[in-house]
């Protein structure tokens, strides 16, 4: 294999350093003054280089104060100017992107560790992270070397892949029986409101138990952020309460999947959920893939007509009691007033992370 000549498209440091590794592998007999001669007749014609180089040292020497070198380390720079991170969910590969913006840092040798976090900083697609990359920036102040800066990047990407954006689809497994909240298209409620039943079935996440989430933001914040729940495979139907309805079989009010904002009979829906920890009260931070949450929704009563949303809020529970359709027998879910417990706890698992787009 013939080494490669030196044209100005490479570090010279690097290029010395392979080469004499590369000298020293095919020939243990090949002395320094060898390395220096061959070395010398690799490197391209278009370069001048000045008398008197009688070492390796001088050669490198010579190579870094040509013009070559500075127009690499230009060109390197912009390069890095322009790298953007993209999100594994959208096609990226974290492992060569930072494979990738070391090299330019080594080219362009940008050594300040400030500098490349300011780099690092600026290559997030902001319109997607700009939620988060506040942290990020918080948590680089007190990094001091490259491998530090690396290893925050990467405790990044690990926490946004798992944050649960807008429009990502999601499962619901309630913790206490460890199956997932399921619902069947055009299967009915023998009583109540009649509409698409709502339990809990299947110890792995199937079709019927893909739910979109939806907000309107791009992250859901804890305490301040209202999510809806749409049923995949129902297309347009969302998970919600009927007031007025009860539970086939515990007598509170009636889960159920629809896709309109009232019916004929008057009795309010509504589609709008809130969550929160099952530990912490006023836990802040960002909803994200298996974190164990409370879901509630607001009550509204119908008086003659004039529909009002109390202050009254029902958790969404499930437990081992059954109801039954035909010959199909199924867990029920229900909302209810009373106090928490297990049966109130949810794992929310990410599915899939939206795939946001440039003009998103």
């Amino acid at each position: 294999m013939d080494f490669p000549k030196y044209n100005g498209n490479i570090h010279p440091d690097e290029w010395i350093n392979d080469i004499q590794k590369y000298l020293r592998l095919i020939n243990k007999d090949y002395t320094s003054d060898d390395h220096l001669e061959i070395a010398i007749s690799l490197v391209s014609t278009t370069i001048s280089l000045p008398t008197g180089i009688d070492n390796l040292e001088k050669l490198r020497n010579a190579l870094r104060e040509d013009i070559f070198f500075t127009i690499f380390k230009n060109t390197n720079k912009r390069k890095l100017q322009s790298l953007k991170y993209i999100p594994e969910s959208r096609g990226g590969d974290t492992s060569k992107f930072i494979s990738d913006f070391l090299k330019l840092c080594y080219n362009a040798e940008i050594n300040d560790i400030e500098e490349q976090k300011n780099y690092l900083y600026k290559s997030l697609p902001m319109k997607h992270f700009d939620s988060i990359s506040n942290e990020f920036y918080e948590k680089m102040k007190n990094v001091t070397s490259l491998n530090e800066l690396v290893k925050e990047f990467e405790d990044f990407v690990v926490y946004e892949s798992n944050l649960i954006t807008n429009d990502s689809i999601v499962a619901l497994k309630h913790v206490a029986t460890g199956k997932y909240l399921n619902s069947v298209e055009d299967l009915h409620y023998r009583t109540g409101s009649g509409h698409q039943t709502v339990f809990v079935g299947s110890l792995e996440p199937g079709l019927n138990s893909l739910w979109k989430i939806k907000f309107d933001k791009e992250l859901a914040t804890y305490a301040s952020t209202s999510i809806k729940l749409q049923h995949v495979k129902s297309k347009n139907k969302f998970l919600g309460t009927y007031s007025g309805y009860k539970s086939p079989s515990s007598n509170h009010t009636e889960v159920s999947c629809n896709n309109i904002s009232y019916d004929s009979t008057r009795v309010h829906w509504v589609e709008n959920w809130k969550f929160n920890h099952n530990k912490f009260e006023n836990h802040q931070g960002y909803l994200k893939s298996n974190d164990i949450i409370h879901l509630s929704i607001k009550k509204t009563t119908n008086d003659r007509g004039h529909y009002t949303q109390h202050s009254q809020v029902e958790f969404l529970y499930s437990h081992d009691v059954r109801f039954t359709i035909g010959d199909d027998n199924f867990q029920e879910v229900f909302c209810h007033n009373e106090s928490l417990g297990g049966n109130d706890e949810w794992c929310i698992e990410l599915i899939k992370q939206y795939i946001w787009t440039i003009d998103d």
